[in-house]
């Protein structure tokens, strides 16, 4: 089949599939030169790719569409196993990584489903799915592994997955809430009609209403379930399907089938015109979980809102200027193109295209996407930007410093993509309880149905409906989940991006706050305070040679000497070691900055006139040398941050013991931690060391909680059982810890210890009134005390109950 007789069936089937289009389907690609339908974001993102990767000869060169989902696999998914496609999700080390849009997610057991179906196939090595965004980020090892593997397993458990983009995404998730929204409608609708036939059956007597009548009632009544019956319910249909058919027992399964059960029973009644109906309670019970359904999505849509905010915020267009400033015409680029040393001009109202310097101009920026923080910051000459805040008054001139991809959001949205992919302990013991608990409900729906056969047949049916509706698990499963969303979500408002799972579970439990000085309990804006030179050198020339040293760190110290002139100074072989200072070479000649020790190492034991002041100052002291040459000592001073006494009262009076744990002098460490009041105070630590000392706590039998800023911090981050960088910090810092402080303040480490505690509560809470309401409600049914209306209003309740609970966390305070 060629091109042109394909294109005869677009307003049928889809072009790259060949299923149908809906009706109000806006997705299309264009292909050799002709908009071709697609049916849904997936077929759209494929076909787009093949297009792209100049595969379009897959179209021309096919004999027939495909006949559905089976089909696409070998012939559409396949596609991304091509070199030039498979490049997309390739890493340095050999492995490959992906995110994908997954569509059909309803509630935590999908999520367990697919991850339980990708664990089983060679190679792979990692697979969270996010129920909040309805994302997949996966794992994988390219020599054992292909993409379409992946593709097709998630499609064997019955959802969609494709390559993530952001503008498909955020259709498809708008598209599943419209038409979730739909089918409660659809439920509420047919649930007030029959009500309408119900009640006058339920208000008079058992003789009152005539034999005609009654039997035309329930007619009606079945005429009108069958639509919430169909259309409504049908996602619980195909998902215990779907779990069936990989013998598994989600929560869908007792939902299909108490439905199933009670329409079954109802429609014999009616057809025989003998025994009783329950049209009502059919409708009320999907209803009443469609709601409960909707309030969870719409809990998990305003989770997920905050996080995919980032990834628009960066403006998709720059105004370049080509000769600034002698030529000030400006010419619109995609901000993608934007390198190192381009100026651009941003506007009142636009967002900084990406990290740079204001040439020309004041302003005020608002960095409330970024650090969580309401207030705008003035701006002037000099000042640095970071892509994504908005220029909120005048005109400002940027030399960009950094290109769009490694600006300061792209690296926030890079954490953002990690952010929920895994879930935490509590969260994978309620999933477990969950699937055992339906199996263990299906059995006591089978032993109480033949129970009542034995001794009431014409309850049996009734009694054993009421058991599979009352107690699904819907609220136990929803318990965690729920209320991390809305905490994480709040967090973020607050200037904390939660990275890790565990993050608040751990710091609920955590004993010990360990902090790091520079940058973390202090400014991380040292100044150059005193400065005593030994040799020859003038002032001016040891700042020129501590900048040119200091030219490419990322710590802090560096930011001391950035604003010291050192073009003229050419440095070669420059070593970073980590935790002491910087080596180089100048016009031949080694130099050394750092601490005491390391430049002794290179300029010998140091003179006893130079030593160090005394242990009561909070300056930060560096060194210069060079072979067999003591040239200066550095005083920095680096201004404790206001909140930080504040901040360590408030973890001490809540029972957390509180250290400092620094690479600066002993000295140095002692009198800030005298001056803050905490427990211990050590200096003097290397990288290594500080990852020791956290390890000696955790064996001890300590909860560690690490708090720190910059490249030395990457291992005890690491090592620390939940760890905290500040938003300020060094990327790499950043990339190792379980959680940001965008703001980079103490504060919003506060907050989000009050979150922990709040969240842990409000679980607590709801997994109790789970519990609580199962034991209630499971003998309740069991014994013939509640009928299946009554159930399923009761189940539904449960749910919505353990969701609005959870969204309670939203309103938290700060600290």
């Amino acid at each position: 089949m060629n091109t042109a007789a394909l294109s005869n069936l677009q307003t049928l089937a889809c072009f790259h599939c060949g299923l149908p289009v809906p009706a109000a389907s806006q997705w299309s690609v264009k292909i050799d030169a002709v908009d071709q339908p697609m049916c849904c974001p997936g077929c759209e993102a494929v076909a787009q790719s093949i297009v792209d990767t100049g595969l379009t000869d897959f179209y021309r060169t096919r004999q027939s569409l495909p006949q559905g989902v089976t089909d696409i696999i070998p012939q559409a998914l396949k596609l991304y196993d091509v070199p030039e496609l498979a490049a997309q999700f390739s890493r340095d080390d050999g492995s490959a990584e992906a995110t994908l849009s997954i569509e059909g997610i309803r509630c935590a057991a999908c999520v367990w489903l697919i991850e339980r179906r990708l664990a089983q196939l060679p190679g792979l090595t990692a697979a969270n799915v996010n129920v909040a965004t309805e994302k997949l980020q996966v794992r994988w090892d390219a020599s054992q592994c292909k993409p379409s593997d992946i593709l097709q397993a998630v499609h064997e458990v019955g959802y969609k997955a494709y390559p993530f983009d952001p503008i498909q995404h955020g259709e498809l998730l708008r598209k599943n809430s419209r038409q979730l929204f739909k089918r409660w409608f659809v439920a509420g609708l047919s649930m007030m009609q029959v009500m309408m036939y119900a009640v006058p059956a339920y208000l008079t007597e058992a003789d009152g209403i005539e034999p005609e009548m009654a039997q035309l009632m329930r007619w009606a009544s079945l005429l009108l379930t069958a639509p919430a019956v169909f259309y409504s319910a049908s996602p619980f249909f195909k998902g215990a399907l779907a779990d069936l058919g990989h013998w598994r027992l989600g929560m869908d399964v007792p939902v299909a089938l108490g439905i199933a059960a009670a329409f079954i029973g109802s429609l014999y009644a009616t057809v025989l015109n003998e025994g009783d109906v329950y049209f009502d309670s059919i409708t009320m019970f999907i209803f009443l979980l469609l709601g409960s359904r909707y309030l969870e999505l719409l809990a998990r849509r305003k989770a997920a809102s905050s996080l995919e905010r980032m990834q628009y915020a960066l403006p998709d267009a720059a105004w370049l200027l080509k000769a600034f400033p002698h030529d000030r015409n400006t010419t619109q680029v995609a901000a993608t193109q934007l390198q190192a040393g381009d100026v651009v001009l941003v506007k009142p109202g636009e967002p900084v295209p990406a990290d740079g310097l204001i040439l020309e101009g004041e302003t005020a920026i608002d960095l409330s996407l970024l650090t969580g923080e309401s207030k705008p910051q003035d701006k002037q000459v000099g000042a640095t930007v970071a892509g994504g805040a908005i220029n909120l008054r005048g005109p400002i001139y940027v030399r960009v410093d950094k290109v769009a991809k490694d600006s300061t959001l792209a690296a926030l949205i890079r954490l953002i993509e990690r952010a929920g992919q895994g879930k935490p302990v509590i969260t994978q013991w309620a999933d477990r309880v969950a699937a055992w608990f339906v199996a263990g409900l299906l059995l006591l729906a089978v032993a109480v149905f033949w129970f009542w056969l034995w001794h009431d047949a014409s309850r049996a049916w009734p009694v054993a409906i009421a058991v599979l509706v009352v107690s699904c698990p819907c609220a136990l499963s929803l318990a965690t989940p729920s209320a991390l969303a809305a905490a994480t979500n709040r967090l973020l408002h607050q200037g904390v991006l939660v990275i890790q799972p565990h993050v608040l579970e751990t710091l609920h439990r955590a004993t010990h706050v360990v902090f790091d000085k520079t940058g973390t309990l202090t400014e991380g804006r040292p100044v150059v305070h005193q400065m005593s030179v030994f040799g020859a050198y003038t002032e001016a020339q040891v700042l020129r040679i501590v900048a040119a040293l200091e030219a490419g760190s990322a710590h802090p110290i560096a930011h001391a000497f950035a604003s010291f002139d050192s073009a003229e100074l050419q440095v070669a072989q420059t070593v970073y070691v980590q935790g002491q200072g910087i080596e180089g070479q100048i016009d031949g000649k080694v130099f050394r900055i750092g601490n005491a020790k390391f430049v002794a190492a290179l300029a010998g034991n140091m003179p006893g006139h130079r030593s160090p002041p005394g242990s009561g100052e909070n300056l930060t002291e560096i060194y210069l040398g060079a072979e067999q040459e003591w040239i200066a000592r550095i005083a920095l001073d680096d201004g404790i941050k206001p909140e930080a006494t504040s901040t360590i009262a408030w973890f001490k009076a809540r029972g957390l013991r509180v250290i400092l744990l620094s690479g600066d002098a002993s000295h140095i460490a002692h009198a800030v931690g005298a001056t803050l009041v905490m427990d211990e105070a050590y200096g003097d630590r290397l990288p290594h060391q500080k990852m020791a000392f956290v390890q000696d706590l955790q064996q001890q039998g300590a909860t560690v909680v690490m708090v720190g800023d910059g490249i030395n911090d990457a291992a005890v981050l690491r090592a620390a059982d939940v760890s905290f960088a500040m938003g300020s910090g060094a990327t790499l810092a950043q990339s190792h810890a379980d959680a940001v402080l965008l703001s980079g303040g103490l504060v919003s480490l506060r907050d989000a210890a009050m979150a922990a505690d709040a969240c842990m509560r409000v679980i607590r809470q709801n997994l109790v009134w789970a519990t609580v309401y199962n034991l209630a409600a499971i003998p309740a049914a069991a014994m013939g005390v509640l009928n299946p209306w009554m159930a399923g209003l009761g189940m539904s309740a449960s749910s919505a109950l353990v969701v609005l609970n959870a969204l309670r966390l939203q309103r938290q305070r700060r600290a």
